[in-house]
């Protein structure tokens, strides 16, 4: 598939975005001042970017407890983004949803969710408002390998299929449900379970980002014409542990090493494209440092901005049509 010069451009800065960031949050949380808990998206930028990249502004999508880099992927703004994180006034959901429950309903986004498998019902129900409405959106659900266990998940997988709706299940399988590896608790195979509830299957290399946005664009187009659900395999690996503070001592030694150093998806996408001649170094250069202000002006926004006061627990209770 040729990818345009723009959406090359635009999909690495998404991808450095979402690094810069995360890494950015991971040196922050450190220092006491963000409320909660930070699960960080470090090493799986090319899935939620590759993905998106695919999406219109129609489009919908959910996400789960890892969901800073899905948001960035589907255009919500970084300092409000930030903001909310650091639970203050300023920030997307009004400092009232935190890092778990980022949501920007202006860009498509429905979520993040603190409730493991708690995506794919809301994109049955998205894409069920997509088709009603003929509008041509497709819902995307983003989900992990130990979600992909959960009642929720596979009870939305059979409704997708029965009510042939447009919806993308991407199973974005880093290896681990929190410490406990996926190769254990996964029974059969994930194609097993796609193809016992009648949707295609598709898998692709999590950390090639080309890799990603073909299987996607491929998944994305059939949903999109009508013809029903597909899950997406999205083989990928984190970096950091499953929250902050986590020490990972389950994981062998030298292993996240090993992934830094030979599945970098943003290493490998520079050397990809500039090989190919298809951007310049300097084009991802001045994107990089355009993307460091970036995010240094969103956290130096987020720490002055104000705390919600004690009557914003009384707004956006209920929507009001």
């Amino acid at each position: 598939m040729q990818i345009a010069r723009e959406t090359l451009l635009r999909s690495y800065r998404a991808m450095r975005t979402i690094r810069d960031f995360e890494e950015r949050l991971h040196v922050e949380f450190a220092t006491g001042e963000i409320p909660g808990f930070v699960h960080l998206y470090c090493g799986e930028e090319a899935s939620g970017v590759g993905v998106c990249a695919n999406l219109t502004d129609t489009d919908t999508i959910s996400s789960t407890h890892r969901g800073h880099g899905h948001c960035i992927a589907k255009g919500v703004e970084v300092a409000g983004m930030m903001a909310e994180i650091y639970g203050r006034r300023t920030g997307v959901c009004r400092g009232k949803g935190g890092s778990m429950h980022i949501a920007d309903l202006s860009r498509g986004m429905l979520g993040a969710n603190g409730i493991v498998g708690g995506g794919p019902p809301l994109m049955c129900g998205a894409a069920l408002a997509h088709k009603t409405l003929k509008d041509g959106g497709v819902a995307v659900a983003f989900y992990g390998d130990g979600a992909s266990n959960e009642g929720s998940t596979l009870e939305s997988l059979n409704l997708a299929s029965v009510w042939r709706l447009p919806v993308v299940f991407v199973l974005e399988d880093n290896g681990y449900g929190e410490a406990t590896a996926s190769s254990y608790a996964c029974a059969g195979s994930q194609k097993a379970r796609a193809e016992g509830f009648g949707m295609p299957y598709m898998e692709c290399d999590g950390s090639d980002f080309f890799a990603v946005h073909q299987a996607a664009a491929e998944a994305i187009a059939h949903a999109r014409a009508g013809k029903g659900p597909v899950m997406l395999h999205v083989h990928l690996a984190r970096w950091y542990g499953h929250f902050e503070g986590d020490a990972m001592t389950y994981r062998a030694s030298g292993e996240v090493a090993a992934e830094r150093r030979d599945r970098d998806c943003l290493a490998l996408f520079r050397t990809r494209v500039t090989e190919a001649g298809l951007l310049e170094h300097s084009d991802l250069d001045d994107i990089d440092a355009s993307v460091r202000d970036e995010i240094e002006s969103a956290v130096v926004a987020a720490k002055q901005a104000p705390l919600p006061e004690p009557e914003d627990l009384l707004a956006d209770v209920y929507v009001r049509y």
